[in-house]
């Protein structure tokens, strides 16, 4: 997660937050993982006081389970909460698409190139943690480039709730090969203004998901709380 702005301060609260985030949707705490606030607190020198406020913020985005008089744990995927997150998702990231294709900031076209590139040199080095953090700034660069950098806020929460899935289907590079090609599609139909293709493509995009997500469950039942 990164500042909302140059001028915004960073917080104790801030750092265990981003901490804890990346740790969380990078499997590195699996779900079901009893989390102690005073333990963490240890770790990182704080009072309590900014940890329970990180906690809150991670039960908000539904990634802990904060329980009144029992350990807090990381939440199991729920297979509702990511269909909602997902249908979230994709109704704002198509019109914010929609929005670039038909007038773009072009200020924003080095950075996404720069981004693609950076993304190609990820999959040919078997890089998943990288390609991850990549996708993650393509996403929020698109919301740039539509001149609508406010709903990458809204896209952000949502794709928490997918991020940890991204993590288990990420595990190869052809996995990582066949999404940077769906993000080159759709740059090159962002910038010459096709309109139906750009949708076509992140519609496709985002619905990979789907079969990974009924392979996690098989597999991984243990993960999920319905």
């Amino acid at each position: 997660m990164t500042a909302l702005g140059a001028l915004e301060r960073t917080t104790s609260s801030d750092v265990v937050f981003d901490e804890l985030y990346g740790r969380i949707t990078r499997l590195d705490l699996l779900p079901g993982t009893k989390i102690s606030e005073s333990e963490v607190a240890k770790s990182f020198g704080f009072s309590r006081q900014p940890v329970r406020e990180a906690f809150s913020r991670l039960a908000n985005l539904n990634l802990l389970l904060v329980r009144p008089q029992r350990a807090t744990v990381v939440r199991p995927f729920s297979r509702q909460l990511i269909s909602n997150a997902r249908f979230v998702r994709t109704a704002v990231e198509l019109e914010v698409v929609r929005a670039a294709t038909m007038d773009r900031d072009t200020s924003v076209d080095a950075s996404l190139k720069a981004n693609l590139r950076e993304q190609a040199g990820a999959v040919a080095a078997d890089d998943v943690d990288g390609f991850h953090e990549l996708d993650y700034e393509f996403h929020k660069l698109l919301c740039a480039s539509a001149k609508q950098a406010f709903a990458f806020d809204i896209i952000a929460e949502n794709k928490a709730q997918v991020d940890r899935l991204c993590m288990l289907a990420l595990t190869s590079k052809d996995a990582m090969g066949v999404l940077y090609l769906d993000h080159q599609s759709l740059l090159t139909a962002v910038f010459s203004g096709d309109v139906q293709t750009a949708d076509d493509v992140l519609r496709t995009h985002l619905d990979r998901l789907t079969p990974t997500i009924a392979a996690i469950y098989t597999t991984h039942q243990a993960y999920f709380d319905d």
